[in-house]
């Protein structure tokens, strides 16, 4: 079977993980929420192994590099959001943390790997 570049990288594994992490978490939000918070937190949740997916298919690692911030900027949303739900009492602290700490990991895997990218012997590469 043929995998794709992205499905190689552990930060993909590490962002399809969390989004199905918060694809639970937000099922217990409230019915009126349904195309609010619970909404947005699974689109920026989603967006986050997307642009990862995306940005595997760039020419370029300095491209690539581009989409994982992007894909960081939407793991900050979900970051941002799961505390307004955690206020609204949506979200336990306990399950926040848990979610925060999981969040760290993946931003680190990203910053990372963009870094990786972005190095002088890597500027202008081809990605394979």
């Amino acid at each position: 079977m043929t995998q794709f570049r992205f499905e190689k990288l552990d930060v993909w594994h590490r962002a399809i993980d969390f989004a199905d992490r918060i694809y639970a978490v937000t099922r217990s939000f409230p019915a009126d929420e349904r195309f609010g918070l619970t909404s947005q937190l699974r689109r920026a949740a989603v967006s986050i192994s997307s642009n990862i997916a995306e940005g595997s298919s760039r020419h370029s690692d300095v491209d690539f590099a581009r989409f994982l911030e992007i894909a960081y900027g939407s793991l900050m949303e979900v970051v941002s959001q799961l505390q307004i739900a955690t206020r609204q009492q949506f979200v336990s602290e306990d399950v926040n943390r848990e979610l925060n700490a999981e969040a760290d990991r993946v931003a680190r895997m990203l910053s990372g790997l963009r870094s990786s990218l972005l190095r002088p012997q890597n500027e202008g590469r081809p990605v394979q």
